[in-house]
């Protein structure tokens, strides 16, 4: 083996001298070669070219099948496709592609010679490293953060050492959306959440927010599938309702009737008491003159002539008295009735309307027709509340299951949270590790801990008593424990954290916390409601089996402080065909922020609505 090891040597080194040697001393060295080891670089030389060709070709290949389909204007691919390529997007290497975006970084190299931009578009947490060089492009128009840039170029690999598999340099620049670096409000810095919340509109463009956003959209996601998947129907509940399905007062009016009292500021105040009085009399002396009249018309020789003006002369002081009523009912540009209340026949709808607070009560009217249902949308609560945990306009996950009563409620709610959670683990765990990285390192533990658990099961009065046993032991809360109370915050998140270290579902409540429509169990005493408490937030779901007697439900209503009569249309779903069924609803908001870690809910919506803030 000794003189083919040292003939391979003398082989290295001669390829090394080639590397950099002129054409001339090329063809002469290779004259001095062997005839076979010719024959051997050559093969070498055409495999190599030969695998070059094909990754090339390859890469191409690849990158075609990733082009985004509705953007044919350019051609473009997303940042994110890049990388998840195989090998980290090494296997794009050689390719030509486009990619847009907005520049979060731009950094000047080789004395302006070259500008390396980190560009993200949105679809992922990572940029892509692009390299111009300012005979492409002039550098200044494209280095400031939040420009918007299409660039075409070839994927290389980066030098050794990169964090990057790989990056683009850029050939041609195709688009170019400046931004002014001095004004603009997203900057490079760190910048606050509070911050952030007076600037909505540009607020996606920054890591925090565009990764929230992404979290919900497969929250959303993983919502429909998992409805879908199990065979119920999506409903679109309304918004507008005159139904309160909480019993809680706080909800937002619609009303078209403001509009006529904007209006009102110019015109004549409303006729006192004393001149309708006065129009009144009129009246009935006109009536009087009028039988006067007509009894003179039937005596022989009467004259009829005078009867018909005395009739008209009536009925004009009639319809100003009526004028003048009307006009008295009109404070501020606002019809009253007798009763001095808000005439709403005169609004839109005719009666009082709102924006609702649930569209539960909708739903189960599909439910006891086409069994399981859900819903999924917007609902709003005029509550005057400014904590970290309260929005005005939050959406709202509501399944309705017929046939089924509180275990199936129980069990649905925990397969759903924990389908959502192993699918946002496996879909944006990028995103979530950033987040966690950032604002809660224990926020991923969590997650999976909850997405792998089955959930423990404690009814309401075991954990009071384990509530109260803490207490005797020196556990110190701030709201004092006894049965009969809602539990607050720290008692949930003490069963759900300290006790079973799991998600916990807490079940058969006292009936006088709970609403009028779940069902009474048989010590009149506790209904069949159960919360869902997961680590780090509490309660996360509430739901319950639904009443279905409908004597048992009017009970419960009076004692609601609620007519049975403006729920007509709620209670024939229990006069004609009743039928066992449960459901639950989840704040979404509140699963967001369980999976992200953050702290306040206006940073888990895209446009949140709070008092004194609809911006």
């Amino acid at each position: 083996h000794a003189p083919a090891t040292r003939r391979d040597a003398r082989a290295r080194r001669r390829r090394s001298r080639l590397s950099s040697a002129s054409p001339a001393t090329i063809m002469a060295a290779l004259a001095d070669m062997d005839l076979g080891e010719l024959k051997a670089q050559l093969a070498a030389v055409e495999a190599a070219v030969h695998a070059k060709q094909t990754a090339a070709e390859g890469a191409a290949a690849l990158a075609g099948t990733i082009k985004n389909k509705y953007s044919k204007l350019y051609d473009r691919v997303s940042v994110s496709a890049v990388h998840a390529c195989p090998e980290k997007g090494a296997s794009l290497i050689g390719a030509s592609i486009v990619v847009g975006g907005w520049v979060k970084t731009g950094r000047v190299a080789d004395k302006g010679a070259l500008c390396f931009l980190e560009i993200n578009d949105g679809t992922g947490p990572v940029n892509l490293q692009c390299v111009v060089r300012a005979d492409v492009h002039a550098i200044d128009e494209l280095k400031a953060t939040g420009t918007c840039v299409v660039v075409e170029g070839e994927v290389k690999a980066p030098p050794e050492g990169a964090s990057q598999a790989v990056e683009l340099h850029v050939s041609k620049v195709l688009h170019v959306g400046p931004c002014d670096a001095a004004k603009y409000p997203i900057a490079k810095k760190k910048i606050s959440l509070e911050f952030l919340r007076e600037k909505i509109h540009l607020r996606t463009r920054t890591n925090t927010i565009a990764a929230i956003a992404r979290i919900r959209s497969a929250l959303s996601y993983a919502t429909h599938t998992f409805f879908h998947d199990n065979g119920f129907l999506y409903v679109h509940t309304p918004l507008i309702t005159q139904s309160d399905c909480e019993g809680a007062g706080e909800m937002f009016q619609v009303t078209t009737l403001l509009g006529a009292a904007d209006e009102a500021t110019g015109e004549a105040p409303a006729p006192t008491s004393e001149a309708i009085a006065a129009k009144r009399a009129e009246c009935e002396a006109a009536g009087e003159a009028v039988k006067t009249v007509k009894d003179a018309a039937k005596a022989e020789g009467g004259d009829k002539s005078a009867v018909k003006p005395a009739v008209d002369a009536m009925l004009k002081l009639k319809s100003e008295l009526a004028e003048m009523e009307t006009a008295a009912r009109k404070i501020g540009g606002i019809f009253r009735d007798e009763n001095g209340k808000i005439d709403y026949s005169r609004d839109f709808f005719h009666e009082p309307t709102f924006l609702t607070v649930s569209g539960q009560l909708n739903a189960e009217i599909f439910a006891c027709a086409m069994r399981d249902v859900y819903t999924f949308g917007p609902t709003f609560r005029a509550e005057n509340s400014n904590t970290t945990r309260h929005l005005a306009e939050f959406w709202m996950i509501e399944p309705e299951l017929a046939f089924a009563d509180l275990k199936d409620d129980m069990q649905c709610a925990e397969d759903y949270v924990r389908h959502c959670l192993n699918h946002v683990l496996k879909s944006n765990r990028a995103d979530l590790e950033f987040l966690s990285k950032m604002y809660d390192k224990e926020s991923l533990a969590r997650i999976e801990n909850v997405a792998q658990n089955a959930f423990g099961r404690v009814s309401y009065t075991e954990a009071i008593e384990i509530l109260q046993k803490a207490v005797a032991e020196g556990v110190k809360f701030v709201y004092p424990v006894e049965w009969g109370i809602d539990l607050a915050t720290e008692h949930e998140r003490y069963l759900a954290e300290q006790v079973y270290k799991k998600p916990v579902i807490v079940y058969n409540y006292p009936k006088d916390i709970k609403a009028f429509y779940m069902r009474l169990n048989d010590d009149d005493k506790t209904v069949a409601a159960m919360d869902v408490l997961v680590p780090g937030v509490g309660e996360l779901i509430g739901g319950s089996q639904r009443e279905e007697r409908i004597d048992v439900m009017e009970r419960r209503m009076t004692e609601s402080g609620l007519d049975p009569k403006e729920y007509e249309w709620y209670m024939d779903l229990r006069r004609y065909g009743s039928v066992v069924h449960s459901g639950f609803g989840l704040g979404f908001e509140r699963l967001i922020l369980f999976c992200t870690g953050m702290d306040n809910i206006r940073d888990v919506i895209p446009y949140p609505r709070w008092p004194g803030n609809c911006t």
